[in-house]
C-alpha cells in the first residue's frame, strides 16, 4: 500500500509559485529582510540540508531554493516550518531555467550553488543537462560583480562538459585557475549525496567561478 503524502505545512509555508515570483519580485517576497537584498540561490536543493546550512550561517541573507520535484519542495517546506528560523528561506518548484530567466534581475545574485546535478549519462540525454552554454550565460548575467558560481559533480564526463561550458563564458573567471576544478573544497558542507559518492570511492569535482568585475 502506497504511503500517503502529508501535504499540510505545520507552520509558515516558505514556498512561492513562479507566477507570484514574476509578479512581486524577490525583495518583496523576502520582506522584512532589509533592502538592498543579498540573495543566494541553490539550484536543485534535493534533501535541503545544504540550503538550510547556508541560511543558518547567514541569517541576514536571503536564500532561494529551486527544485523541480514538488515532493522534495513539500518535504523541505514541512521541515523548515517547524524549526526556529527559516524566515530567510524561500522555495520554488519550477524549472531552474524559467526561474532564472523570469524572476531574477541582472546583477541581483550574490552566489549560485549547484550541487551534483543529474549527469544524464546517456549520450542521447546530454541535451537535458543543466549546465549548457545558454544557461551559463543566464547565470553569469544574474550574478553581481564578483558574485560566485559554485558547482559540484561526481561524474567525470559531465565535469569535462562543465569545464568546457563555464570556461567559454566570457563573463566568468575560473577561481581555481590554472586548475579546471578542485578535488576538495575545504570548509564546504558535505551533503548526504556527497557522503554517499565518497563512500563509493567516486572522484569529486568542485568548480568555483566568479563574475568578472568591470575592470576585468
Amino acid at each position: 500500500m502506497a504511503r500517503k503524502i502529508r501535504r499540510e505545512v505545520p507552520g509558515p509555508d516558505r514556498r512561492v509559485d513562479l507566477a507570484l515570483a514574476r509578479e512581486r519580485g524577490w525583495p518583496a517576497l523576502f520582506a522584512p529582510l532589509a533592502p538592498p537584498l543579498r540573495l543566494v540561490v541553490e539550484i536543485g536543493f534535493g534533501r535541503g540540508e545544504f540550503l538550510q546550512h547556508l541560511a543558518a550561517q547567514s541569517p541576514q541573507v536571503a536564500h532561494l531554493g529551486i527544485e523541480l520535484s514538488w515532493k522534495r519542495a513539500l518535504k523541505l517546506a514541512r521541515r523548515i516550518a517547524v524549526l526556529e528560523g527559516g524566515g530567510n528561506i524561500r522555495l520554488i518548484c519550477a524549472r531552474a531555467q524559467d526561474v532564472v530567466a523570469e524572476t531574477l534581475c541582472p546583477g541581483s545574485v550574490e552566489a549560485f550553488w549547484i550541487n551534483f546535478p543529474d549527469p544524464w549519462p546517456k549520450l542521447r540525454h546530454h541535451r537535458r543537462r543543466l549546465l549548457q552554454a545558454d544557461f551559463a550565460a543566464q547565470l553569469a548575467t544574474r550574478l553581481q560583480s564578483g558574485g560566485a558560481l559554485e558547482v559540484a559533480t561526481d561524474h567525470a564526463e559531465y565535469a569535462a562538459q562543465i569545464h568546457r561550458v563555464l570556461s567559454a563564458e566570457p563573463r566568468l573567471h575560473n577561481h581555481c585557475a590554472p586548475a579546471p576544478f578542485l578535488r576538495e573544497a575545504p570548509g564546504r558542507m558535505r551533503t548526504a549525496y556527497e557522503e554517499m559518492w565518497r563512500s563509493e570511492g567516486r572522484a569529486l569535482h568542485f568548480f568555483r567561478y566568479r563574475r568578472k568585475t568591470p575592470c576585468g
